[in-house]
């Protein structure tokens, strides 16, 4: 009986501490990066990013941007991250610009914004927080998030 006491009390000692450390927050917390960074494409179809450590397949985008995954071959991405931490990816004559979470080990698509029917002849992106800019051209651009385009 006097060996239970002790457990019983380990075990509640466990429990308030466990219950204290699992509401540790830390906030507010920036992920934004403060410039895009444009990212060559390797021939097997992967970006690997050393500063942000990311690294990723960039077929399925292409995939599904021109229903051709080679479409990457001597390609590059434009790829930025906002303050919530979400990823905005495009490139050179993409209609649309990718906004992905990250999850897991994986990047999930959370949002396509199309942009332009043509496609966009040189993409830049830019931190303007909360937003981000994305430049069309000299003259034009817009504030998008990952909810879509911002009048």
């Amino acid at each position: 009986m006097k060996m239970k006491f002790p457990c019983v009390i380990g075990l509640i000692i466990i429990t308030i501490l466990a219950c204290n450390c699992s509401s540790l927050q830390l906030e507010p917390v920036n992920f934004g990066w403060p410039v895009e960074r444009v990212l060559d494409i390797d021939s097997t179809g992967k970006i690997d990013d050393i500063r942000y450590s990311l690294s990723f397949d960039v077929k399925p985008i292409f995939e599904n941007e021109f229903q051709d995954s080679l479409k990457f071959i001597e390609g590059q991405l434009r790829i930025i991250r906002d303050t919530q931490g979400y990823y905005f990816i495009t490139a050179k004559n993409f209609k649309n610009v990718y906004v992905f979470y990250g999850d897991d080990g994986k990047l999930l698509l959370d949002d396509i914004i199309f942009v332009s029917e043509k496609g966009l002849t040189s993409p830049a992106f830019n931190q303007r927080p909360p937003y981000i800019e994305l430049l069309l051209n000299e003259n034009s651009k817009l504030l998008i998030n990952n909810e879509g385009i911002k009048e």
